[in-house]
């Protein structure tokens, strides 16, 4: 009787052991479920990518990347559970030869291992040689920089070497939400057409890869060879902490220095921007101590042994958001024998039509130590680098050829970033812009952004050339270029001494427009997107900016960049700029002009398309 009971265990202690089954998505892709929130993908075939679908309603699930057992990186991905709305790829090539397996955490966990198989990202996972990254989008700029898919944020490392432009960025390949950030890559020899590169940077046991920079090391003072490019960059997991790399093959490849992170603090702090002080014979470090609303000031002879020599912005300027995403620099001042430092402060929340904006002081340093100009009542005024709510994480390039000093920004808002209409990528960049200083009627210097002179190359037919044109009430309408989307560049002048307002409106065929108005009493120029089109999926999204236009004889220049989802508008070279995203149902294909409170004569109106 014994004997036939032990039989029986054994037999159901066999039955409950049975092995998973194995299931087959597509070919060489096999999924074996383990329970309610864990499944494993073996690949078993060939293939340069594996494809995972996606859906962005979903939560991340971790994915354990294991080759020949041991976790090569962990990666989060919004995997479909009842559609799939976009693909992205997951790059087997470095393992060819090697098991490769994928162990998925998820923690939307199931009730039953049977409703966790009904996920159709199962299903649709698949191996392949290629990965499609042709525009699938409608808002997708025309001549803006954008992933060729994914999400993208702050630029960084940017460098200028042998001609070439390179330009780093967040970087999320594996969805087009915030997550996974890595540094992406692309280069321009002419900052209008982008070659786009593999991933040059991803998390490591230190964390994500946060914002940073780099710069040729000329002296060799690293130790890593003469015009080797340094970088420097926040490691972000539970803490943030500052990490260097180097490379020698100008940027393509990085290597980890094995004593990271090299900057330790006790509180947040990130985004370093360095530069190579000459006169001072050392590197100079701006870190950002987010939460308490200052910049951090350090040096170091070789960028590994840091000092920390001061610091900056307790109480003054924008204090409502965290400070980010600094930089440094020295410009002339127009028309003057002098010159004057620039600190530039990201800010998010708190700008000045809310959510993020880049805030500047101008001021002097001694190498160590920086202070801001003060106002004729002793103060430290707060100045907008941009009057648009979608310029964010602006800075410059190191190196850049001339005594240059080129910038870029992020053209989004964290206020709604991750809910514009687009899917396949998420953001753009700013156009690259020439940033200088000027003196303004109050006495005070502003800095200037214009668009970088290779951007005229842009510039395809002249569809438009009206020399001059007297503008009443009635408003005056001229024809937008119809090819490309509407894309276009428009420029004028505006001699508003005999009005009050000018209204200059881009207009399509549903009755949707930009509304921009110069106010010639207020020397304002605003831009209003409440009617622009597709606005209704962020509250913060309908806005009105406004801009000081920085004259006093009541007229302005105008040179307006439409693209397919954003107006970019400089006024009197640069002296003030306004970015702001639209997505209209169809292109805007009219421009209107009229002028209340009198006439207003419109000179030098030209409108180009774009190549």
């Amino acid at each position: 009787m014994k004997r036939i009971i032990k039989g029986i265990a054994v037999i159901m202690m066999l039955g409950m052991a049975t092995p998973v089954p194995k299931v087959f998505a597509s070919e060489g892709v096999e999924v074996n479920h383990l329970g309610v929130s864990n499944t494993l993908v073996r690949i078993t075939g060939d293939g340069k990518y594996l494809l995972l679908p996606v859906q962005e309603s979903s939560d991340d699930e971790k994915i354990n990347i294991l080759v020949d057992g041991k976790i090569e990186k962990t990666i989060n991905v919004r995997l479909a559970k009842s559609k799939v709305d976009y693909f992205v790829p997951l790059d087997l090539s470095p393992y060819n030869g090697q098991e490769v397996v994928l162990n998925i955490i998820t923690t939307q966990s199931r009730s039953t291992v049977r409703e966790a198989k009904n996920d159709v990202c199962w299903k649709n996972m698949s191996l392949s040689d290629t990965f499609d990254t042709s525009n699938r989008e409608k808002y997708r700029p025309a001549y803006h920089h954008t992933p060729l898919y994914g999400w993208m944020n702050d630029p960084n490392g940017m460098f200028y070497k042998d001609g070439v432009w390179h330009l780093y960025y967040q970087l999320n390949p594996y969805g087009s939400k915030w997550q996974n950030l890595s540094w992406g890559h692309s280069t321009s020899k002419d900052l209008v057409n982008w070659d786009v590169h593999p991933v040059a940077l991803e998390p490591n046991g230190l964390g994500m890869v946060f914002s940073g920079s780099s710069a040729l090391d000329p002296g060799n003072t690293a130790g890593y060879g003469n015009n080797a490019v340094l970088g420097l960059y926040t490691s972000a997991d539970a803490s943030q902490t500052q990490s260097l790399v180097w490379s020698n093959d100008n940027g393509e490849t990085f290597e980890f220095y094995p004593a990271n992170p090299v900057i330790t603090l006790e509180s947040e702090a990130r985004d370093p921007n360095m530069f190579w002080d000459a006169e001072n014979n050392r590197w100079v470090l701006l870190l950002a101590h987010a939460l308490d609303h200052e910049m951090l000031i350090f040096t170091s002879p070789d960028m590994k042994e840091w000092t920390l020599e001061s610091a900056f912005g307790k109480g003054i300027g924008a204090q409502d958001g965290v400070w980010e995403c600094p930089d440094l620099f020295r410009l002339p001042v127009d028309g003057t024998g002098e010159e004057k430092w620039v600190l530039i402060c990201n800010l998010n929340p708190g700008g000045p039509f809310g959510g993020s904006a880049t805030q500047y002081f101008v001021g002097d340093f001694d190498g160590k130590t920086f202070v801001a100009d003060t106002d004729a009542d002793g103060n430290i005024p707060t100045k907008w680098m941009d009057f648009g709510k979608d310029h964010y994480a602006t800075v410059s390039w190191s190196n850049a050829p001339d005594n240059r000093r080129t910038v870029i920004g992020w053209m989004s808002n964290w206020q709604y970033a991750a809910e514009v209409p687009t899917m396949q990528f998420r953001s753009a960049n700013t156009l690259p812009r020439e940033v200088g200083l000027f003196k303004g009627p109050d006495g005070r210097i502003y800095l200037s952004s214009t668009p970088s002179p290779e951007l005229v190359a842009l510039r395809g037919k002249t569809t438009l050339n009206v020399k001059k044109a007297n503008i009443g009430s009635k408003a005056r309408i001229f024809n937008l270029p119809a090819d490309n989307g509407g894309v276009c560049e428009i420029t004028f002048d505006i001699d508003a001494r005999k009005s009050k307002t000018v209204d200059i409106e881009l207009i399509n065929p549903s009755g949707e427009k930009v509304v921009m108005q110069y106010d010639v009493n207020a020397h304002t120029l605003s831009l209003d997107r409440r009617n622009s089109g597709i606005v209704d999926f962020s509250q913060d999204f309908p806005a009105v900016t406004v801009a000081p236009t920085f004259e006093n004889d009541r007229k302005i220049s105008l040179r307006i960049y439409v693209d397919k989802s954003s107006v970019e508008v400089f006024g009197d070279e640069g002296r003030f700029v306004m970015t702001n995203l639209v997505f209209p149902n169809e292109p805007y294909n009219k421009l209107s002009i009229s002028s209340q409170g009198g006439n207003t004569t419109v000179e030098n109106l030209k409108i180009y398309s774009i190549k």
